[in-house]
């Protein structure tokens, strides 16, 4: 029996997925900038950028594909109205998360309250900075291209979401803790079938925008 072999077509998918992966699942941004001061901050911002900016670059200059590919597309009124809903459907989960499991099952949430008053206590525009580039970046990453890939090299859409929520989840471990990858978790289910349902990306970035919004723009 001969030996399946992977088509040369799939190949730069299949690398940019890997570099994917590495891009969102280990803090290259910690490794190269430390610090808690303003520049700092920002030069971790612009690592975040630059990120989002390669995998675009890949997709478009070494696989050959248009953004459309990965659901960057021009929105419409759709865009609005589905991203609306699946904001709704994220803060219904925070708000479940934090105002019912957290007290009733006695979680721990000190340490995300921690990172989120640290966030808080940022300037208004630095705070609006971070709010855009989540949910640009992290979109463009775990939802459009992963989801893509994912399912474009095994076939599967069930295997495409359950590795971009299982990315997503971890990339949050390191900074937010345990208890708050229960929301995150089922945050990253949403964008996740959103995108499957619509592939209209920006609807993902409107829902991203406005549930972190609500949590650092509404606040400090």
């Amino acid at each position: 029996m001969g030996t399946k072999t992977l088509p040369a077509n799939k190949l730069p998918a299949l690398i940019g997925l890997i570099l994917a992966l590495a891009l969102g699942c280990l803090p290259w941004e910690h490794y190269l900038i430390g610090g808690d001061s303003m520049s700092a901050l920002l030069g971790r911002e612009a690592l975040f950028w630059a990120q989002g900016a390669f995998v675009l670059l890949w997709l478009r200059l070494v696989e050959k594909r248009p953004l459309a590919s990965i659901g960057l597309r021009r929105p419409t009124w759709g865009t609005l109205g589905y991203g609306l809903l699946a904001a709704l459907a994220l803060i219904l989960v925070f708000v479940v998360h934090f105002g019912f499991l957290v007290p009733h099952f006695h979680l721990d949430g000190a340490h995300a309250g921690a990172v989120r008053a640290g966030i808080l206590s940022r300037p208004l525009w630095y705070r609006v900075l971070l709010v855009l580039r989540a949910a640009v970046v992290e979109e463009i990453l775990y939802r459009g291209y992963l989801i893509e890939k994912v399912r474009d090299l095994s076939g599967s859409t069930i295997l495409a979401v359950l590795v971009s929520v299982a990315a997503f989840t971890y990339a949050h471990l390191g900074g937010w803790g345990a208890v708050q990858l229960i929301p995150v978790a089922a945050g990253g289910v949403i964008f996740a079938l959103l995108y499957v349902w619509k592939r209209d990306l920006p609807s993902n970035m409107l829902a991203h925008f406005i549930t972190d919004g609500i949590g650092f723009l509404l606040g400090g």
